[in-house]
């Protein structure tokens, strides 16, 4: 299994976990509901939420973006309702939970450590003359 898809599993699943926990509309029955569920969710937001992104894209303009929410909400209340074990109490507890999904899942990515960090180059390329006259970086 790639490194890097256990875990983003992982992290999801952690997340979920929390949300879970926080929001009372939110309820996830067992750890294997729970990783399921993480996986079920990795899927839809992989091959679901692209699809339903490029069809309410008129929307998403329309609202400068906030209906991206709605979306999420769909995508997080669709992995729900194939999952048992896992439930959503209404569409808005999908929307918040998503949000909150969100949110804990990019504050674990924060202090988890396990993203690269990009540098910021200059494109400057620093060229040198050797002592044999050469001129070389």
């Amino acid at each position: 299994m790639n490194g890097r898809f256990l875990a983003h599993w992982l992290t999801t699943a952690v997340a979920l976990g929390v949300t879970a926990w926080i929001l009372p509309g939110v309820q996830v029955d067992s750890l294997v509901a729970l990783a399921v569920s993480a996986l079920v969710l990795g899927f839809v937001n992989a091959i679901v939420r692209p699809v339903l992104v490029l069809l309410t894209l008129p929307f998403t303009v329309l609202t400068l973006g906030l209906f991206y929410f709605i979306v999420n909400g769909i995508a997080f209340g669709l992995a729900a309702a194939l999952v048992p074990g896992f439930r959503v109490a209404s569409f808005f507890t999908a929307v918040l939970g998503a949000f909150v999904l969100g949110l804990v899942s990019w504050f674990i990515g924060m202090f988890g450590g396990g993203r690269e960090k990009a540098t910021k180059s200059s494109g400057v390329v620093e060229v040198h003359r050797h002592r044999d006259g050469r001129w070389g970086a």
